[in-house]
């Protein structure tokens, strides 16, 4: 990968997160991909592949919002972890199928088909309200009980 566009990417990438207050997924990212690279190879493959053909070149070329595509990396590492579907939370707690568009105040989660199975975050809005972190709670850590909650 071409180290320059890389820097160009993340600098893109650094402001947009200043700017917007939104949470830097980058960490959180990289943990699920070595989660990935254990579990499903293949799935992981495609997500490298994506990050280098297509999140950073769009990136640093101003092709694309910075916080938008990276988004649209953590829905593609949650697909490629489990089949099911992808839903955005509003403010309200309300669920709703995820659009590509949806506004950044969104909590937005991958749902399992397989009964049982946790939801896999995909991103979370700069502040959560607290129906975002009560759903954030019950379906991604599988807690009941809110902290604070007796």
């Amino acid at each position: 990968m071409d180290e320059a566009l890389k820097k160009e990417a993340d600098r893109l990438f650094e402001a947009a997160l200043e700017s917007s207050g939104a949470r830097d997924p980058r960490d959180f990212y990289r943990k699920s991909l070595r989660e990935l690279r254990e579990a499903n190879p293949g799935g992981y493959d495609r997500a490298v592949s994506h990050f280098q053909d297509v999140l950073v070149p769009s990136i640093a070329s101003g092709e694309s919002n910075p916080l938008w595509a990276w988004r649209e990396y953590g829905r593609l590492i949650a697909e490629v972890t489990t089949q099911g579907r992808m839903v955005a939370i509003d403010e309200t707690g309300r669920s709703q199928p995820f659009h590509s568009d949806a506004p950044m105040d969104r909590l937005v989660v991958q749902l399992p088909d397989a009964r049982g199975g946790r939801a896999i975050l995909v991103s979370l809005p700069p502040t959560p309200t607290s129906a975002q972190r009560a759903t954030y709670e019950l379906l991604v850590t599988g807690k009941h009980r809110l902290p604070g909650s007796t």
